[in-house]
């Protein structure tokens, strides 16, 4: 028969596993995310182009915030147009839950066709997704040099029978980190909320 001090101890070492317990819940509720998956990565690098009123703009003049970075052009009939309004939408949904983490990202939409995107097109076109998307364009051989080391693949298409041209290139949507390291790509395939969600994850 247990003994009436057996029976105060059993109460307390049920307490002290729950606290155990506890503590081990919290523990891992407060461990550190995942390390990034472009952690390390050659990707990025200093630049200079020119901005959307015409003045020299460079990687470095966005240090202390986080970068989401897209290249393409203003031209592009589809695949921009809908990479850049889930990226600005996915920031925008992500801004409503945390607007101070959101004040810290800028975007940043730079021209792979510098032939026909001026710093005027590229205000038009960026007005279009949101009011903090910055355009940048350049010559020929800035934008030849900032894509590699963006790890970006661009070429000139075909003439149209119309006129005109398209551009071949990779729709990647990168994230870097306030010091400009690359931290991970944005899923703009699966839709504003998804994005908003990787930002959610990286954003400190």
């Amino acid at each position: 028969m247990p003994t009436q001090s057996t029976l105060r101890v059993r109460p307390l070492l049920g307490l002290a596993s729950a606290l155990l317990a506890t503590a081990a819940l919290t523990a891992c509720s407060a461990a550190p995310p995942a390390e990034p998956p472009l952690q390390g990565a050659t990707i990025g690098g200093d630049f200079t182009l020119t901005g959307e009123n015409g003045q020299p703009v460079s990687w470095s003049d966005f240090d202390g915030r986080y970068r989401i970075v897209y290249f393409g052009f203003t031209y592009c009939p589809d695949i921009c147009p809908t990479d850049v309004q889930r990226s600005m939408r996915g920031l925008a949904l992500f801004a409503q839950k945390e607007p101070g983490l959101a004040a810290k990202v800028q975007p940043i939409f730079i021209s792979i066709d510098p032939e026909r995107d001026d710093p005027a097109a590229l205000a038009e076109f960026t007005a279009a997704f949101s009011p903090d998307l910055i355009g940048l364009t350049g010559t020929p051989e800035q934008v030849k040099q900032t894509a590699e080391k963006f790890a970006v693949f661009y070429s000139r298409g075909e003439e149209q029978p119309g006129g005109g041209y398209l551009m071949n290139h990779s729709n990647i949507t990168y994230l870097f980190g306030p010091e400009g390291e690359p931290i991970a790509t944005l899923p703009t395939d699966q839709g504003a909320e998804a994005v908003a969600a990787e930002l959610a994850r990286w954003v400190r």
